[in-house]
């Protein structure tokens, strides 16, 4: 079967696609959505937290450590850094998580070459902004001496959303770094112009 894509079949504009010395391609949406479903999840989560960290609602879900989450997540002294912020901790979590998955479905299937601006700025709020969140929730027991289910799920979600979100960052970088080699505009590579 060929597709109107210039005559060439299915299998042929699909590896057309997949970066140079890559076997797949990690902009293809198969890799993106499971990270946007994750970060969904994620959000949900945090989301729950933060309504329970402002008080909207009077009990959080927590099966497995008892009083562990308001422990961390009202009664700590990272919890309590952010009171007098217009957004507690939680509700920045659930915004990073909203910003993954907005920046996740963003582009098509070549914009690790036709938007790397979008690839990078996905890859911060999932690489560091991740990296992070694995860190508070190490943080639990060190720190608090308690553990938070939600938070629990919060850390592995972010932790299983890095490794495929570098993979398209790379492909990105790699990208950049043949553009230049060229002789060819880094800048306009990185915006996508003339692409």
């Amino acid at each position: 079967m060929t597709s109107s894509l210039d005559g060439i079949g299915l299998a042929d504009a699909s590896r057309a696609e997949t970066p140079p010395g890559w076997s797949v391609n990690p902009s293809l949406w198969s890799q993106r959505l499971p990270i946007v479903a994750l970060a969904l999840v994620g959000g949900a989560a945090a989301t729950w937290l933060a309504l329970f960290q402002q008080g909207f609602v009077d009990t959080i879900w927590e099966p497995f450590f008892g009083d562990g989450t308001r422990r961390i997540v009202i009664e700590s002294e990272f919890s309590r850094f952010f009171e007098n912020w217009p957004i507690r901790d939680a509700g920045i979590g659930a915004l990073g998580y909203l910003a993954d998955a907005v920046t996740g479905v963003i582009g098509g299937t070549r914009r690790w070459k036709t938007m790397p601006w979008i690839v990078i700025i996905f890859g911060i709020f999932v690489g560091p902004f991740g990296a992070m969140s694995v860190m508070l929730t190490i943080f639990q027991p060190v720190l608090y001496n308690a553990f938070c289910t939600l938070c629990l799920v919060s850390g592995v979600i972010s932790l299983a959303m890095i490794g495929p979100a570098v993979d398209e960052v790379l492909a990105s970088l790699q990208h950049l770094k043949r553009e230049h080699r060229s002789g060819r505009s880094v800048w306009a590579a990185f915006w996508g112009i003339n692409r």
